[in-house]
């Protein structure tokens, strides 16, 4: 009698935890019988003649600590279907097809898809179309609806408070403005949690849009009362009131590239205040490097979970959590709205109450 198989694939950015989700999903379905089937480079994998290798114990062991994922990602190619912020591009009809013949071919009974809103949506589509599939949130934003928390996130905030507990010594040392630009498109998740953990002064993100005056008049304020340097977290999402994102290029599936807003910043501050200023660009390395523990254990328990939804035929859905327990719910509720930072929100309270300026 054969055994029943499913398939996984990784789509969209990469991040930490990835492996360990793949690798609990790998356990739970060897646990029950099951084969899986990991298909290469994303939704691309899907297509003839069929990109992928068998995982089992020995493929997925030891690579809980990776960064990345040995499967491979992509967030371009046939089956985008984001296109810009609250934007959706439908997948081709025959696209859907092919990957639909292949998975027969293999005898893939269902796909798990581990990704971020776009990759979400594709697979929204793909379930729409008869392919039964079940959504693993993933983002190191933290932006994706219905869901309180996205393995990668607590990895992307480590590298954050890290960056700024080494810069701090050097600022201090030369009595510097920093201006430490992170990752965040349209959420400030990453800027919020990354500069409070890490003792910034001045937090700027998209969800709070900022006057440069204030936020220069918050760095002589710090002068006056004797500080020796400030620290400035400022997400790549970032705008002035009255302004617009800092754009760098529009990319090959739509999404503009963002960048550049804490060269902005620094000149402005440093125009204003007469200060010595400089600029540091985080970038890729918030998505590179060993998960942290809670991603590690996060990542575990959803792709866990993924197989008992698998088992039972909830299919169309998501894994999410919230209060602390993991449970699901339907894709459709989680695409296509991003979860943002609520400007009166606990978290930006919490942070004013410790004499972080957020520049409005």
């Amino acid at each position: 009698m054969e055994r029943r198989r499913i398939g996984v694939l990784t789509s969209g950015g990469d991040c930490p935890g990835l492996n360990a989700v793949l690798r609990g999903v790998v356990r739970a379905a060897q646990a029950v019988g099951w084969e899986v089937i990991g298909f290469k480079e994303g939704f691309e994998g899907l297509l003839p003649p069929g990109r992928y290798i068998m995982l089992d114990r020995h493929k997925t062991a030891g690579i809980m600590p990776l960064g990345g994922t040995i499967i491979g990602t992509t967030n371009k190619g046939h089956f985008v279907a984001k296109v810009g912020a609250g934007k959706k591009a439908v997948v081709a009809e025959e696209v859907i097809e092919q990957a639909r013949k292949v998975l027969q071919g293999l005898r893939v009974e269902c796909l798990v898809i581990i990704g971020g809103d776009g990759s979400l949506s594709t697979a929204l589509q793909l379930q729409e179309a008869g392919i039964p599939t079940v959504g693993v949130p993933k983002t190191i934003d933290n932006d994706i609806e219905a869901t309180a928390m996205t393995f990668g996130f607590d990895s992307a905030v480590a590298c954050v408070t890290d960056a700024l507990d080494r810069l701090h010594t050097t600022a201090t040392s030369h009595r510097r403005v920093m201006v430490i630009e992170v990752m965040g498109r349209h959420a400030g998740w990453i800027a919020l949690h990354g500069g409070l953990a890490g003792g910034a002064d001045i937090i700027l993100i998209p969800e709070i849009p900022f006057d440069f005056e204030k936020v220069a008049e918050a760095v002589r304020k710090r002068e006056e009362d004797g500080c020796l340097s400030t620290m400035i977290v400022v997400a790549e999402g970032a705008r002035p009131k009255d302004g617009q994102q800092t754009v760098q290029d529009k990319s090959v599936n739509g999404e503009y590239k963002l960048g550049g807003i804490g060269e902005v910043v620094a000149r402005e501050v440093a125009t204003r205040t007469g200060k010595e200023t400089r600029t540091c660009v985080l970038g890729h390395l918030q998505r590179g490097g060993a998960p942290t523990t809670l991603d590690r254990i996060l990542g575990t328990r959803f792709g866990v979970h993924a197989v008992e939804m698998i088992r039972e035929g909830k299919f169309g859905y998501m894994v999410s959590y919230q209060n602390y327990q993991i449970t699901s719910v339907p894709i459709a509720d989680a695409v296509n709205h991003l979860r943002v930072v609520q400007p009166d929100g606990q978290m930006v309270q919490t942070a004013r109450a410790v004499e972080i300026s957020f520049g409005d």
